[in-house]
């Protein structure tokens, strides 16, 4: 597909927008590194749109659901560890971005959220798309930031440029995170100027290190050296090669056990990568001899509440804390240190302190990285049998899709039941994946997974699998006009919310299907025919294993819904875990 047209200016007339603060955000914001700035149609925020669409350097995506258009940054933020910037019109649109712009603040994604707005002697006056929009996202953001009406002074066009540095400043320093821009205008709103000569004032910010002071660094790595029962978790993270090598090193001494989800985009034969499905082999009786004598965690939440269970149960006698953090980070309600430095630095530093590891670990068991590989063998085998014997499932589907997935493609996982299947496989997932667990909601999933596939590199594909529910909560990610062979789509068409037929307070209630499940019958095959996706479907292990590779294969955008029993999939998934 020619993206050109999307994001090139149709103007030949070398204008620009007459608003100057307009003008001085784009220049700002191309010097922080934005690149891509996905907008949505408005009168008000016509200033934004002309100053934008007018400025090559930044690619432009037209997104007319602001929600969708949020997730959407948030994907190719994720993808491009860039910032990205969003601008919508004044009113109720603010608040779409809500749910997205609070995914990118608990990911430490650097989302610059622009909000045009009616000058502030018109709000509360019954004026049309109004809303008290200065502070509305303060919850969820670094820093909000409400800019003059009027430029008719040097102190006021002062204070501009000063506020739009430092919004730039704010959202791509450690931790990282969104910043809203908030931005009255007057009428008129459409006029435009000749393209200035002189740029605006730019603030620069060095590059920081964030290593740690070398006698520090030598303490706590002796630290790990000298302690018996070294435990690693690594919850969700972006790829990091630096961050990889470093923890593979750290594997391969005896006393250290690494656990890392398959978000953690972590990959190594010694890491244990599938927590649930390792803990869920522990012996009864033998938790205590798997807890840790010094617990470092790193990365964002865990998916795994059987992780979480089993560490506050089993507190370790030391308890570190990884990386640059909004606030403390006590998931296991016994830390001890906190490290304010980014894990791929950290670990790095760690690795050239460390004492050299033993080039011929042992084989008995008896160290305490051996005893956690025993225990992710034989959960490995119990996991093989389980599934070879299982009928036609959710768990059966997910066996046959992950080892299906081509290598160049990217993963995204919806939330609910789609990433805790995928945790159980970890071990057999090498590709780049992704999940919103920033707040872990339903919403979103696809539009996110659809802004990675429109900045990955060429020859990369997004792989999206989700949920029907996830899918009906995001259409407009399938009705985007973005949409190519390069984002395809896995839907569970498993009665709507299965993951409460699982949990424990919920499968009980006879509220369940009503309420919880709220299951209605989908027409996926009128969905992909209305949006023009290619459409396949899969009722059994049979048809899923032919149809696999006509999906991936195909040259348009393709849906593929694969239809398991409800009340089976609970009941096969809780004797996986022997519930």
């Amino acid at each position: 597909m020619d993206w050109d047209k999307y994001f090139t200016s149709n103007s030949n007339d070398n204008t620009t927008s007459a608003h100057l603060q307009c003008r001085e955000l784009a220049h700002v914001m191309v010097a922080a590194g934005v690149r891509h700035a996905v907008l949505s149609p408005g009168s008000r925020n016509a200033p934004l749109i002309i100053a934008l669409a007018r400025e090559p350097r930044i690619n432009k995506w037209v997104v007319t659901d602001e929600r969708s258009a949020a997730f959407v940054a948030v994907g190719m933020a994720q993808r491009l560890q860039q910032p990205v910037m969003i601008a919508c019109t004044s009113g109720s649109a603010l608040l779409d971005y809500a749910p997205a712009i609070a995914e990118a603040y608990y990911r430490q994604l650097p989302i610059i959220v622009v909000s045009a707005d009616r000058p502030r002697e018109w709000i509360d006056q019954n004026d049309s798309q109004t809303i008290r929009q200065c502070g509305a996202l303060a919850a969820v953001v670094k820093h909000s930031y409400d800019l003059p009406t009027m430029l008719d002074n040097d102190d006021s066009r002062w204070y501009t440029n000063r506020l739009l540095n430092d919004a730039a400043i704010t959202a791509t320093t450690y931790p990282m995170g969104p910043v809203h821009i908030n931005m009255p205008f007057g009428d008129p709103l459409c006029h435009t100027v000749a393209m200035p000569q002189t740029m605006p004032r730019i603030i620069a910010r060095p590059a920081i290190s964030h290593t740690l002071p070398a006698q520090e660094a030598q303490r706590l790595a002796d630290t790990i050296a000298t302690s018996r029962r070294v435990l690693v978790v690594a919850g969700f993270h972006h790829q990091s090669d630096s961050l990889n090598r470093a923890l593979s090193h750290l594997a391969k001494h005896d006393n250290v056990a690494i656990l890392t989800e398959t978000i953690s985009n972590l990959h190594d034969d010694n890491f244990i990568q599938a927590i649930d499905r390792t803990l869920a082999s522990m012996p009864t009786g033998d938790a205590a001899h798997y807890a840790p004598q010094l617990l470092i965690t790193m990365g964002g939440a865990l998916v795994s509440k059987v992780a979480k269970k089993f560490l506050r149960r089993y507190p370790a006698e030391q308890e570190w804390r990884i990386g640059i953090d909004h606030c403390t980070i006590d998931t296991m309600q016994h830390l001890t240190m906190r490290i304010d430095t980014p894990p791929e630095t950290f670990f790095t530093q760690i690795d050239g302190l460390l004492p050299a590891h033993d080039s011929t670990p042992q084989q008995n068991g008896n160290s305490y990285a051996q005893l956690w590989r025993n225990l992710a063998e034989s959960a490995l085998q119990r996991h093989q049998r389980y599934v070879a014997a299982a009928p036609w499932c959710d768990l059966k589907a997910f066996s046959m899709i992950i080892p299906s997935i081509p290598s160049n493609y990217t993963l995204h996982l919806s939330n609910g039941t789609s990433i805790r299947y995928a945790q159980l496989f970890g071990s057999e997932i090498k590709h780049l994946c992704y999940c919103n667990r920033g707040t872990s909601g339903i919403d979103g999933s696809t539009s996110t997974a659809l802004g990675t596939s429109i900045v990955a590199p060429d020859g990369e594909t997004s792989l999206l699998i989700t949920g029907d529910m996830s899918f009906g909560y995001d259409l407009a990610g399938i009705a985007s006009q973005y949409n190519s062979a390069r984002f395809k789509v896995i839907v569970m068409c498993n009665g709507g919310g299965n993951i409460f037929r699982f949990l424990n307070g919920t499968s009980a209630l006879p509220e369940l299907e009503q309420y919880f499940e709220a299951s209605r019958p989908v027409r996926f095959h009128a969905i992909a025919e209305a949006f023009g996706l290619s459409y396949y479907e899969a009722h059994s292990a049979a048809t899923l294993a032919a149809t696999l590779p006509q999906f991936y294969s195909c040259q348009r955008q393709a849906l593929l819904a694969i239809y398991t029993p409800a009340q089976e999939n609970a009941t096969i998934l809780r004797r996986y875990f022997g519930m």
